[in-house]
């Protein structure tokens, strides 16, 4: 049984002797938002071209991110910037090259993929801009920090969870959001035969690193998820163990699924 860096049990991917009969294959695919399905980072999409006091400009430096962002919107919420404008921002980023065709693709095989979005933005903007690209249906759970409204119509926003693992930010653990995904996923007697996983961050580092040897894990080439791969890879051999299909076009990910298909396994 495979580990996470929370200890939280990933159960076995292959399916189990004694079945009744042969099942087609099933695939858990799972996407980062930031920088994968879209082509920027959309914190940073929702506050260009707004002028923010010194203090908010910068990412905060060994301090929290999630936090620092809570603080952004208050203070656009502050300024008079309601959601409508917001949702209207977060709609206009663009796919990543290859996303839409990728996307084209696995509306095809759905009986086939399970797609599960796990995401270090928020819900808010994630659910516009998949719903504006007509993605939304194609995903079965969306991970990401709660975004709400409060009273006065402002946006706030929330830390997915807390837990124990050193590597990840304190509001959020890829690694333990899929590991319990995939054991609540297994009490309902449902076995993938290989996850893969499309990031390009350093967080999505943490879970590709809970891959099997059965698993794929897709990071965008040159961004940070890629280079602690290949630095994983260099340091220790074989300790890295889901094999690597780096992408700068998601039209790469789509043929290798497409004849991941073909072969059947």
């Amino acid at each position: 049984m495979r580990r996470c860096c929370q200890g939280v049990g990933l159960p076995c991917l292959f399916k189990g002797v004694g079945m009744a009969g042969p099942r087609p294959p099933r695939f858990l695919l799972v996407f980062d938002f930031d920088e994968t399905i879209v082509d920027e980072n959309s914190d940073d999409s929702v506050v260009r071209g707004r002028a923010l006091p010194e203090p908010l400009r910068q990412s905060p430096r060994g301090g929290s991110y999630n936090e620092h962002m809570q603080r952004v919107l208050a203070f656009l919420g502050e300024q008079g910037v309601r959601p409508a404008e917001l949702r209207a921002a977060y709609e206009s980023i663009p796919l990543a090259p290859g996303m839409a065709e990728l996307f084209q693709l696995l509306s095809k095989h759905q009986e086939l993929f399970e797609l599960v979005l796990i995401s270090d933005a928020n819900t808010f903007g994630i659910e516009a801009k998949l719903r504006a690209a007509g993605a939304r249906s194609l995903f079965r759970k969306v991970f990401s920090n709660p975004a709400s409204l409060d009273r006065r119509g402002v946006l706030t926003l929330g830390p997915y969870h807390s837990h124990k693992c050193l590597r990840c930010p304190a509001n959020m653990c890829k690694a333990k959001i899929l590991g319990e995904y995939l054991a609540e996923r297994a009490r309902e007697d449902v076995e993938f035969q290989r996850v893969l996983y499309v990031g390009d961050g350093a967080n999505d580092f943490c879970p590709a690193g809970t891959l099997t040897a059965a698993d794929v894990a897709f990071p965008r080439k040159g961004y940070p998820m890629h280079r602690l791969i290949q630095e994983s890879q260099e340091k220790q051999p074989g300790a890295f163990q889901a094999a690597v299909v780096p992408w700068e076009s998601a039209v790469e990910v789509a043929r290798y699924l497409q004849e991941l298909l073909r072969r059947k396994c």
